[in-house]
């Protein structure tokens, strides 16, 4: 193969690994002028309080400015699939660019992101909503999504033990294993 063509088949490569995770062109990071979040952790109505308590997993503005680098559009449809990994939790900002467009933005540690365009109340645009998915915002948020797994799974255990369904030795016993099995 020539010089000039493995140069193409090298642009083509790149250009093809960078489009798979590239941020949506409307929303540049470049151009954000303001992060607001507007809600640090939310739970939805199916959440299990019981096991898995939201406020462990909080959104930062470093998070939303993760998302708009690294996020890409999915149909609505993908979105709301019964195969897509959901925990119940997420946590919401409202991002202003230079040019004055305000979005709104749901982010979920599994890396699910929905949008909206919104005007200076934050109430909704005539502009519909998109819908995201970012695997690279998963892999940063699931370590501490894996830590609030762990603190959820040790109150149910301490819980049980406090209602004597468990002997307190077999409750540490029980969270040495889940610890090293992280």
């Amino acid at each position: 193969m020539t010089k000039a063509g493995i140069l193409l088949l090298t642009l083509f490569t790149a250009a093809t690994t960078a489009s798979t995770y590239a941020a949506d062109k409307r929303y540049p990071l470049y151009s954000v002028e303001k992060i607001e979040i507007v809600d640090p952790s939310s739970r939805s109505a199916w959440e299990d309080k019981n096991f898995l308590d939201c406020s462990d997993v909080i959104l930062t503005e470093e998070d939303v400015r993760h998302a708009l680098k690294h996020m890409r559009r999915i149909s609505k449809k993908s979105y709301f699939s019964e195969d897509t990994e959901r925990t119940g939790c997420s946590g919401g900002a409202s991002v202003t660019f230079r040019n004055g467009k305000i979005i709104v933005i749901g982010i979920e540690p599994t890396g699910r992101i929905n949008t909206f365009e919104a005007n200076a109340k934050l109430e909704p645009t005539a502009v519909p909503g998109s819908f995201y998915d970012c695997d690279p915002c998963r892999k940063r948020k699931m370590a501490l999504l894996k830590d609030a797994l762990y603190r959820a799974h040790e109150r149910a255990l301490r819980k049980l033990a406090a209602e004597g369904k468990f002997p307190p030795d077999e409750v540490e016993r029980r969270l040495k294993w889940f610890r090293d099995s992280r």
